[in-house]
């Protein structure tokens, strides 16, 4: 890391963390509440796209305060792990070619916070798991 940036990794993390909870939760805003030009399930089955909806919008608050950050993250990665083999995969090999390109990364992403944790600016940031 550049010397210029190491006093403020913890700093950066969190922004990081908070970022990537609160655009999840708009995922999940514009399927529970229709917010921002959402809309339903369309060829999802219903249960799958409520599931994806809770999660998305439940899942990216936890990560954005930083309660239960491991577990809501986890549980976020996997879900657009899912999201990426079931929708994006079978259309083609890349995500450059099959547009799965912002599942691939929210399922990295989430899976880096849940590695790391909560970190500072959390709900849970004293905890040792978050």
């Amino acid at each position: 890391m550049p010397a210029f940036l190491a006093p403020h990794g913890d700093r950066i993390y969190a922004a990081f963390r908070i970022v990537t909870g609160f655009l999840f939760t708009c995922h999940g805003a514009q399927k529970v509440f229709g917010a921002f030009g959402g809309g339903g399930p369309g060829e999802m089955p219903i249960a799958m796209f409520w599931t994806a909806a809770l999660i998305e919008l439940m899942g990216g608050l936890f990560v954005m305060i930083g309660f239960l950050t491991s577990w809501a993250a986890f549980l976020c990665s996997g879900l657009m792990a899912v999201a990426y083999f079931i929708a994006h995969q079978p259309n083609a090999l890349f995500p450059i070619e099959n547009r799965g390109e912002l599942a691939a990364l929210y399922s990295f992403a989430f899976l880096l916070i849940a590695a790391k944790g909560p970190g500072v600016w959390s709900v849970g940031g004293k905890r040792s798991n978050g």
